[in-house]
């Protein structure tokens, strides 16, 4: 499935703090987190990511701070601030409100309809 970039752009913010709010994370792992959970549909790059991991941290919701992998490697590591924790939470609502307006659209009914004819 393509998803489109509008989409998955508003969708970053979301998924990278419930991301964070599973506990500390780094970059590299957030990627791959984020490919694991939607079964390799959403394959993301650094470029789409360290953007909004630099913005949340400019708005206080999440905090990095630098740190040595296993391998002795420097990296920086993200966490979720409390005010990170209330925005996860803004933001879950937000598009629960999203969905469930959707699924009571004629957009349903339009996905259900047999194809052909």
């Amino acid at each position: 499935m393509n998803i489109g970039k509008d989409l998955v752009a508003a969708s970053a913010t979301p998924l990278v703090l419930s991301i964070l709010s599973e506990g500390e994370s780094y970059g590299y792992a957030i990627i791959k987190r984020v490919a694991e959970l939607s079964g390799g549909e959403l394959q993301w790059t650094d470029g789409m990511l360290y953007p909004v991991l630099h913005r949340l941290e400019r708005n206080g919701f999440v905090k990095a701070v630098w740190g040595q992998s296993e391998s002795g490697r420097q990296r920086k590591y993200y966490r979720l601030t409390d005010s990170g924790k209330e925005e996860l939470e803004s933001q879950r609502r937000q598009w629960q409100m999203v969905d469930s307006t959707l699924r009571q659209t004629r957009f349903r009914s339009l996905q259900m309809a047999p194809q052909g004819g």
